[in-house]
Formats: C-alpha cells, sequence, structure tokens
C-alpha cells in the first residue's frame, strides 16, 4: 500500500511537472527603460561620435545589468539591445521571469511580442510622374538623388537589375549624412552593396528564437528568398525603365518612383516568422543608419492585446523615428473590406491604402460555338493562337477508373494530382478544373494544377467558378503552361452548358464522345481605360480605433490612397512563399504592401526638393493635394464584400484622397506637427492613462490639446461630436509669393461647420491659424481639402 503511495505521488508530481513545462514555455519581451536613447540625448545624433558610443556603451550595460540583477541565471537570452531612438532590449525568457522584469528599478514597459507579416511598372505613367515630376527633378537620371529609402522587409534580390549600379550614370550626390553597413552571408557577396544599395542588413535574432528555421529559406544575411523585400524596394526606389520579362514574354519597362534614390535594405521578416524584436532592431538601427524615408510594408498581423493601440511598442519605435525627423509609411493592412480593420493606427505614421489603375489583363477561351468567356492569367495562347481548337474535357469525365485514390475534390475536380487522369483522355486536351473544397480552404493551388498539366500534356487548363461557392477572385499570374481563370459562376454555366450540349454520354454517364471544342486566347497583353483609381476589396478600411475592443479614435486612417493593385516590380527567384512564381525575376502582386512605396518613392522626391521639410510637412503635401475623384472626374468608387461590387468611397476608404505627385511638389500650405505636438495628443485622449504615456513616451503630460482632434494634421476627425466643437488648424505659406484662399465647407450629414475667418491672404513663410466649429451630430469627419478648395 504504501508503494501504491509512492507511486502516486510520483505520478502527481509528473503531472504537475508537464504542466509547469507548458506554462512556463519562453517567449520574446520587449522592454523599454528609463533614459533617454542616444538619437535624444546630446544636442546632435551622430552615431560615430565619441559621445554617441559611449552613451550606446552605457545603455547596453544598463540592459545586462537589469538582467542579470532581476533573472535567473540561464533563464533568459538577450536578443537584442534598443540604443538608438529607443532605450530597452528584447528577451528570449518565461512569463514568470518577465513578471518580475516589470518590477525591476530602470525598467518602464513590459510587452509581449506579436507576429509580424507581409502585407501583400506601369504606376509611374499613371500617377503622372514621367510627364511631370521627374521633369521637374531633371528627368530620371536625378528624380530621386541623394535620398536614403530604408526598407524593414523581407530583404533584397542583390542581382536583380531594378538594383544595378549604372557606370555610364553614376551616383555621385552627397549622402555623407548616411552611416550604413555591408553584411555579407549566404547568396549575399560583398558587392551587393553597389553605390544603388548603401547598406544592407539582417536582423534574425527573434527569429531564431522563436521559431526552428530553416537554412535553405530562412537564409541569415540580407538576401530575399521571399521576394517581397525585393519588391517594394523596386517599387519606391527601382532603376528607371528595366525591361519586364517573364516566361519570354516582354510587359514592358518597370520604374521606381523615385528612381535615383539610394536603398538600405534592413531584412527583418524570414518566411517561417516574423516577429516584432527583429522588426523594432530594424527601425532603431535604420534612424541611427540616417535614412530618410523609412517603408514598413510589414507589421503586426493584430492589434496589441494589453495597451492601446498607440502606444504599443511597434508604435513608439515609430513615434521616435518620426522625432529623429524620418517619414514613416505603413502599409495600412490587406483585411477589408470591412470597417476598422486597419492596423496602422497612430498620427506620426502614414498609412497607405491600396487602389486599382486603369490597367487590365484580360484573357478568354473561345469556344467552338465562336463564343468568348472572359478569363484571367498571363499565358500564352493554345498553340495556333485560336485558329486551332482543342477537346474540352472535364476533369471528373477523365478520371482513372481503376486508380485507388479518393474520390474528393482535389483528385476529382480540382486537378492537383496527375495520378487521378487517364492520360491518354487529357493528354493535348483542354482539361476543365473546377473551383471546389480544397481552393476554399487554400489547401489546393494553382501550381499543383500547372504541375498537373505539364506532367500529362495538357494543351491547357481552365478553373473554372463552382456555383457551391460563387465567384472567386483571380488574380493574372504568370503561367507556364497555357490556362485562364473563368471567376464568375454565369459564364462557368455559359461553358458548361456548351460542354454539355457536344458531350455523349452512355446510360450510366461515362463519356463515349468528347465533341466539345476550345482554344485559350493570349492573356499577357494589357488594356487600359475604364474607371480608375478604385479602392482595392483587400484594402483595410477605417475608422481609426484605439484598442482591441475597436473603440474608435480621433485620428484618420488610412491616411491616402496610392497604386496597391496588380502592380509589377522586382522579385527573387526563390519564392519561397509564392511557388507558382519560383523562378522568376518580376512579380504582378496586389496589397497594401504595394501602395506604401509609391509613398514613400513619392516622398523622397518631395524631400529631395525640399531638403528642410520636416516629416509631417511631406506628408501634408500629399494629403491636402489628394484628389477625391478618378480619372474621370467621377467620386473614387470603392469595391465590397461581394465580388464586382462597388460603393462610391469615403474618407475611411480612402484617406485624404488619392496620391497626386505632381500638385504635392506644390502644395501651397502645409500643416505641420512635431514631437511635442504627438505628446499633447496623447495626453488629450479620454481614455488613455497618463501614466502610460509617461511610461511609453518618457514625456510628462504637462500641456493638452484640449481635444484631440486639434492636432495639427490635415484632417479632422471626431468620433463623437456632442452639441458642439471647435478645432483650430495652422497652416504655413510654402510658396514663394503672397497667396489668397477662401474657405469652403461640405459638412457630414446632421452636422453644421462655420470657418473663421472665412478667407485669409498669407505672406510667404507666413501662418494663418483657421478655426472650424462643428454644430451637433456625430461620427464626423472633413479633411482640410474640402476646407480649402480654392487658391488664387
Amino acid at each position: 500500500m504504501a508503494n501504491g503511495v509512492v507511486l502516486l505521488l510520483l505520478f502527481h508530481l509528473l503531472v504537475m511537472s508537464s504542466i509547469a513545462y507548458v506554462v512556463e514555455e519562453r517567449s520574446i519581451y520587449l522592454i523599454l527603460m528609463e533614459g533617454e536613447p542616444v538619437a535624444f540625448h546630446g544636442r546632435k545624433f551622430d552615431t560615430n561620435s565619441e559621445a554617441s558610443k559611449d552613451h550606446a556603451k552605457k545603455l547596453v550595460d544598463s540592459h545586462d545589468q537589469v538582467l542579470q540583477r532581476t533573472l535567473d541565471k540561464g533563464s533568459y537570452n538577450k536578443l537584442y539591445s534598443f540604443k538608438h531612438v529607443l532605450n530597452g532590449f528584447a528577451v528570449h525568457t518565461t512569463p514568470s521571469q518577465a513578471k518580475k522584469l516589470q518590477h525591476a528599478p530602470g525598467v518602464k514597459l513590459v510587452e509581449g511580442d506579436r507576429r509580424t507579416k507581409v502585407m501583400t511598372t506601369y504606376t509611374p505613367q499613371f500617377l503622372g510622374l514621367s510627364q511631370t515630376v521627374w521633369t521637374q527633378e531633371g528627368g530620371d537620371q536625378n528624380a530621386g538623388d541623394g535620398i536614403v529609402i530604408g526598407f524593414v522587409d523581407t530583404g533584397i534580390n542583390p542581382f536583380h537589375p531594378s538594383f544595378a549600379y549604372d557606370i555610364l550614370n553614376p551616383l555621385t550626390s552627397n549622402i555623407s549624412h548616411f552611416y550604413g553597413a555591408c553584411e555579407t552571408g549566404p547568396q549575399f557577396p560583398s558587392f551587393s552593396c553597389n553605390g544603388k544599395i548603401v547598406s544592407a542588413r539582417f536582423f534574425i535574432a527573434g527569429a531564431q528564437a522563436l521559431s526552428p528555421l530553416n537554412a535553405t529559406i530562412d537564409i541569415p544575411s540580407p538576401a530575399d528568398a521571399v521576394g517581397h523585400g525585393s519588391h517594394v524596394a523596386s517599387t519606391a526606389a527601382g532603376n528607371a525603365g528595366v525591361p519586364v520579362v517573364v516566361n519570354s514574354f516582354y510587359y514592358g519597362r518597370a520604374s521606381g518612383m523615385a528612381p535615383r534614390a539610394r536603398v538600405a535594405v534592413y531584412k527583418a521578416v524570414y518566411p517561417t516568422v516574423g516577429t516584432i524584436a527583429d522588426v523594432v532592431a530594424a527601425i532603431d538601427q535604420a534612424v541611427a543608419d540616417g535614412v530618410d524615408i523609412l517603408n514598413l510594408s510589414i507589421g503586426p498581423d493584430e492589434p496589441p492585446q494589453d495597451t492601446v493601440t498607440f502606444l504599443s511598442f511597434f508604435d513608439i519605435a515609430m513615434l521616435f523615428a518620426r522625432r529623429a525627423g524620418v517619414f514613416v509609411v505603413q502599409a495600412a493592412g490587406n483585411s477589408g473590406p470591412g470597417p476598422s480593420t486597419v492596423l496602422s493606427y497612430s498620427p506620426w505614421s502614414v498609412g497607405a491604402a491600396a487602389s486599382r489603375t486603369d490597367r487590365r489583363y484580360i484573357g478568354s477561351l473561345l469556344l467552338g460555338n465562336d463564343l468568348n468567356i472572359s478569363g484571367v492569367g498571363l499565358s500564352a495562347p493554345t498553340f495556333g493562337n485560336g485558329s486551332l481548337l482543342y477537346k474540352l474535357v472535364l476533369a471528373k469525365d477523365a478520371i482513372n477508373l481503376s486508380g485507388t485514390f479518393a474520390r474528393t475534390p482535389p483528385y476529382v475536380d480540382e486537378c492537383q494530382y496527375p495520378e487521378a487522369f487517364d492520360p491518354n483522355i487529357v493528354r493535348g486536351s483542354i482539361v476543365i478544373c473546377t473551383f471546389s473544397a480544397g481552393f476554399y480552404n487554400d489547401t489546393s493551388t494553382l501550381t499543383a494544377i500547372i504541375d498537373t498539366a505539364r506532367v500529362l500534356g495538357f494543351a491547357g487548363f481552365v478553373l473554372v467558378a463552382n456555383p457551391s461557392y460563387g465567384d472567386f477572385i483571380g488574380q493574372p499570374i504568370p503561367y507556364s503552361v497555357s490556362g485562364t481563370l473563368v471567376t464568375k459562376v454565369a459564364d462557368a454555366k455559359i461553358l458548361s452548358q456548351y460542354y454539355e450540349q457536344q458531350t455523349l454520354r452512355d446510360e450510366r454517364g461515362f463519356v463515349t464522345q468528347f465533341n466539345a471544342r476550345a482554344a485559350i486566347q493570349d492573356g499577357r497583353f494589357a488594356s487600359f481605360g475604364g474607371q480608375a483609381p478604385i479602392v482595392s476589396r483587400f484594402s483595410a478600411r477605417g475608422p481609426d480605433f484605439i484598442d482591441i475592443d475597436r473603440n474608435p479614435a480621433d485620428v484618420l486612417k488610412p491616411d491616402i490612397l496610392a497604386p496597391g493593385h496588380e502592380i509589377w516590380a522586382a522579385w527573387s527567384p526563390l519564392s519561397a512563399l509564392d511557388p507558382i512564381l519560383t523562378g522568376y525575376n518580376f512579380a504582378l502582386i496586389s496589397g497594401s504592401s504595394m501602395a506604401a512605396p509609391h509613398i514613400a518613392g513619392i516622398a523622397a522626391l518631395i524631400k529631395q526638393k525640399y531638403p528642410s521639410w520636416t516629416p509631417s510637412m511631406i506628408a501634408s503635401a500629399m494629403s491636402t493635394t489628394a484628389t477625391k475623384f478618378d480619372k474621370n472626374g467621377q467620386v473614387i468608387m470603392a469595391e465590397g464584400f461581394e465580388v464586382g461590387s462597388s460603393n462610391a468611397a469615403n474618407n475611411f476608404d480612402f484617406g485624404a484622397g488619392f496620391v497626386v505627385p505632381s500638385h504635392a511638389m506644390d502644395p501651397g500650405l502645409v500643416l505641420s506637427s512635431e514631437f511635442e505636438d504627438y505628446i499633447r495628443f496623447l495626453c488629450s485622449m479620454p481614455n488613455i492613462d497618463r501614466f502610460a504615456i509617461r511610461v511609453a513616451t518618457g514625456a510628462w503630460c504637462s500641456q493638452s490639446l484640449g481635444h484631440p482632434a486639434n492636432l495639427n494634421i490635415p484632417s479632422v476627425t471626431i468620433s463623437a461630436l456632442r452639441r458642439s466643437l471647435t478645432v483650430r488648424r495652422s497652416f504655413k505659406n510654402v510658396a514663394t509669393k503672397p497667396e489668397t484662399y477662401v474657405g469652403l465647407a461640405i459638412p457630414p450629414n446632421g452636422t453644421t461647420i462655420t470657418l473663421h475667418p472665412p478667407w485669409f491672404t498669407i505672406a510667404p513663410d507666413g501662418t494663418q491659424d483657421l478655426d472650424i466649429e462643428k454644430l451637433t451630430g456625430f461620427n464626423c469627419l472633413i479633411n482640410t481639402r474640402t476646407i480649402l478648395n480654392m487658391k488664387t
């Protein structure tokens, strides 16, 4: 009996030990410390000065001392010391050890790490850059010269022509303000930093701590195994006029927004995992290096759980980057079109929403009865370019009846497995595959269809919509075999009706004769026209919010709209996350990730023309000159939940409107907000604890704006207007001559707006206050471009 008791107790202890082990699994924690970082310690931020180096060493030593003094030996691994624009560190430890840090002297904030993700040629012409802004700046041979754009992303493909150094037109501008480094490693030799790429670093400690990495794709160097970082960098700053050739087909030439800007690479997101720790370390280093513009087409994949959105570690890192004089642009997110889906929250970063341009790639399927069905796919035509028709076979009519595979949709309908088919039936035929459960659940892929088609010798394939799942969204992806996507159920029914009319079956339903014929037309030629821009369906929407419960904030998000749908740009042939693009040097992809670098490149052009302008002045110039109308003069539309649906867009869809670079180069008036203004904004918010503001920013709430809507930015957003409120905006004339402005307000429903003064004349470098009085209503938003729309 005694032995039984001992065994029972031992079993109990083992169970408790197992439970404790699960609870105490290590995680990454971000810690913010008391004391100024290097950037704000002295009068001048110079990372190479002895004073800066000494202060940086003191900060690192203090981080180590806190860890050694507070945590158990062997219970942690310090990943980074943040010392340039933030004073803090990242540590990999257990929850119980992290709790000890919360009470350690000198520690202000402890925050759990969150996962990060990527927010995934023709646009220079669509935006009017080549005809206007580039001409003003000396053409594409000068546009962006002297400006360094930093990219925190998945790395870069250093061998891509978009980043080649042109020895016949060398970059000679002075970038002495920039200090970078070229960290070499696998697939990133020392000559990768060639003068166009002026710096390249990688940050991997967080990824290594969180998950076992795959050395073949999680490359420990600045090399891009994904393609996303290369795409983003070339969209903003890729060389001008680079030929886009995919599958031996010439699609035109690609150019970045600021083709002469320099590129600084900060790889912080990996195919296996991305962490905030790596991203914050990259931001900290990018600002220390001296980048002018910082592009973040990556970010947390959810709002912070236990703090307000503005005070998360990630947003505070962006605040201090802005304080150091860096223009920061974020991807707004890809979870639209639902309300409050934005992942860009704070007024100190510019959140870019994504739009379509007027370029479309339209393929088609020519039937034997001369009907043409619209399709999608960057595909070569079947042999004969429509003059030869091929046998049309429905996938489930070509099943290998003696096969031992499962009779499930991926095998029977979706063409995922070559062994499912009778090769004698499908060889030389166009096979109809059907969108079914596998595609709906993201377990089936176009790559598998293409592989099946190649193995079995299809003449081509068609993936058609399924009435059980409705219309689907098809992106024009390059196919190495002929193929097209029929995305609408109505078109799929036309194809099905023709096929059944022409196909003979026996009494059991088996096909005895395939008489339907078809040809796949060329889908690689672009057409131009129609309404544009249109807010893309996936583009994240406002209103902005302050916490995980989506309580509204008095800030307009997204900030601005830019092209982000079907953008050609550089790619990595490894294409670790998109096998269908493996081997390609260019890709046509969509996302607010693609919109952000358009804004980054345009910001570089403005910075080049006005080197003394602050980031808020650059942001203001783009916002106050943005348009709410498309190229035909109609109100910009926004795609809705239903495929093919759209409605008139509003400020929560596109922010200030669609960016117009030529107008942004001459805005007339600008609004400016700096670090102290952002602190006063935070201190004006009724639902934020003032001590939390002190902890996150290091600043006391000695002053307030009275109401958050008094922050001097190019929009006025009031989430809950009770009776009346008067807010103020202060404008500066950046033109070279006196100008007169007449105000016009279009009140939202249920409100009235009065402007004081109704008009004003302002001298060069002069300032003018404008009081905006709003009466009654609720959820009121106006944009200063609406208020000030007449200039003489």
